[in-house]
């Protein structure tokens, strides 16, 4: 074992013991951390316009500051774009992440002095947990690559403005600095397919031992490698030891990436975001992520059929329950208050807290009243896959509202990696799954109200190339699982599959 991997073992050993006391003093920590933000908020334009002088609890802290999204802090972002300090937070942001936004368009969110060690500290833990966790440090010797935007940035308002993955690569300790893949001339390379193709050239015969990024452009990497070497991934990369991944539900991505790898490997979940990193897998044994409950974020969690309400319930980390799909919801030291991150998340543990990701607050169909979430659709196409040895490599779903006398229905554009036998027969399948875990849906279907569902079959890299359409290949763009219009399926029905 070289030196790398024999000194990480003891520190790995360090925060992991400091997580464990944290998991029974989380409620506490949290009422610690509002009290921290007010104290330090109160000084900020929002602070003041806000009171948060006179908020001493977290019933008054509801009373005083609402809930908003995104467009309800635009006016604030643009005013620390235009170089003004003391708006959110005092002082001015160290950082603005760029990211794409549904609605909103571009979005930019303030990263601080306060908030960065979130960023990368929890990155850190994650590894150092999973060390810890399984004795197992080999891969810190090793080559390390993050499939991650350009760590280009550019200047807004003064302030140096770029991709959050591109921001956190600037703040990579030195002693991973020199394993890490691939250069950054490479990560500096716009355009994510002539990135790729250099980052195989530099990667495909180093010693690599952690590969982390976002499952469907792991798996491209992954296609480009074999389809160089004519040769799996694990046989290309024989000490590839752990895959981390994090931006989208690991399930549908899962069998095909190790297929592609050609064996079993370790994985690391994580939930982060520009607005900051919230959960990580910290064991192999249980299900969720845990709660980053001792961060400089508190978090607030909605009833997710209420986050439209004009007075939701709002729930501090103590009240909340086991299986509830609740609005994430974030007050942080970056100065982002009563913050709508548009996830839904549901507890699978209080003790300690755990949580998985259930879909996005935007992205369901309720076109009839059925309220399908990504956390439903997931899970019945997954089921009837393994069920059925169907592969699945991406897919959406959008309602089919019909103006004739036919019955309206919900259409799948699926890509197999290998189709089912009877198609019709897997349609049934999955709606059966459907029915059994939406009963509204379930309701629309008996009522004749909604036929069965219809699957559409998609050529190959039909997703792929609808992303380059929309100059979202690569990086941290995730593809919808679920619209509640017809925007993204007009564009695959241009794709679909003819034998």
């Amino acid at each position: 074992m070289k030196l790398k991997s024999i000194l990480a073992k003891p520190f790995a050993g360090i925060v992991h013991r400091k997580i464990q006391k944290e998991m029974f003093t989380a409620v506490a920590d949290q009422e610690k951390i509002l009290q921290q933000l007010l104290k330090k908020g109160a000084k900020s334009s929002f602070g003041q316009a806000h009171g948060l002088e006179k908020v001493y609890d977290y019933q008054s802290f509801k009373q005083s500051v609402p809930i908003r999204d995104y467009e309800g802090f635009r006016g604030y972002i643009e005013e620390i774009k235009s170089g003004k300090s003391n708006v959110l937070w005092p002082g001015k942001p160290i950082y603005l992440a760029k990211t794409s936004g549904t609605t909103s368009g571009a979005k930019y969110i303030p990263i601080t002095a306060d908030s960065i060690p979130n960023h990368i500290n929890t990155a850190r833990n994650a590894l150092l947990t999973y060390i810890a966790t399984t004795g197992k440090a080999d891969f810190a010797s090793g080559n390390m690559i993050f499939l991650s935007g350009s760590p280009t940035l550019d200047r807004i308002g003064g302030i140096p403005t770029g991709r959050l993955s591109g921001i956190v690569n600037h703040h990579i300790p030195a002693y991973l600095k020199k394993n890490q893949l691939p250069s950054y001339e490479t990560n500096c390379i716009e355009d994510w397919e002539e990135k790729l193709d250099r980052i195989v050239a530099e990667t495909w015969q180093k010693d690599m031992t952690l590969i982390s990024g976002i499952p469907p452009w792991m798996q491209m990497y992954f296609d480009r490698l074999m389809e160089k070497t004519g040769k799996k991934v694990g046989e290309i990369f024989p000490n590839f030891q752990v895959l981390v991944h994090g931006g989208v539900n690991f399930s549908p991505y899962k069998a095909k990436l190790l297929e592609s790898i050609g064996h079993a490997i370790d994985t690391i979940e994580t939930f982060p975001a520009s607005e900051g990193f919230f959960a990580f897998q910290d064991t192999r044994d249980q299900e969720g992520l845990l709660l980053n409950t001792n961060s400089g974020i508190f978090f607030e969690f909605i009833p997710a059929g209420e986050i439209f309400n004009e007075n939701p319930t709002r729930l501090s980390l103590k009240d909340v329950k086991i299986g509830e799909n609740y609005a994430l919801i974030i007050n942080n030291n970056a100065g982002l208050w009563g913050y709508n991150i548009g996830d839904t998340v549901k507890f699978v543990s209080l003790d300690p807290y755990r949580i998985i990701v259930s879909g996005r607050i935007k992205h369901f169909i309720s076109a009839f009243g059925e309220h399908v979430i990504g956390e439903e659709v997931e899970y019945s196409l997954m089921k009837a896959a393994q069920e059925n040895n169907v592969k699945i490599l991406e897919f959406t779903v959008a309602p089919m509202v019909t103006q004739d006398a036919g019955k309206s229905f919900h259409e799948w554009f699926v890509e197999f990696e290998k189709e089912p036998e009877d198609m019709d027969a897997f349609s049934l399948a999955v709606d059966h799954n459907m029915r059994q875990k939406n009963i509204y849906y379930d309701d629309l279907i008996t009522g004749n109200i909604l036929k069965p569902l219809v699957i559409r079959s998609l050529k190959k890299n039909a997703f792929i190339d609808y992303m380059r359409s929309q100059g979202k290949l690569g990086g941290q763009n995730k593809v919808p699982r679920l619209s509640n219009d017809r925007k993204i399926a007009t564009e695959l029905e241009k794709m679909l599959y003819k034998p």
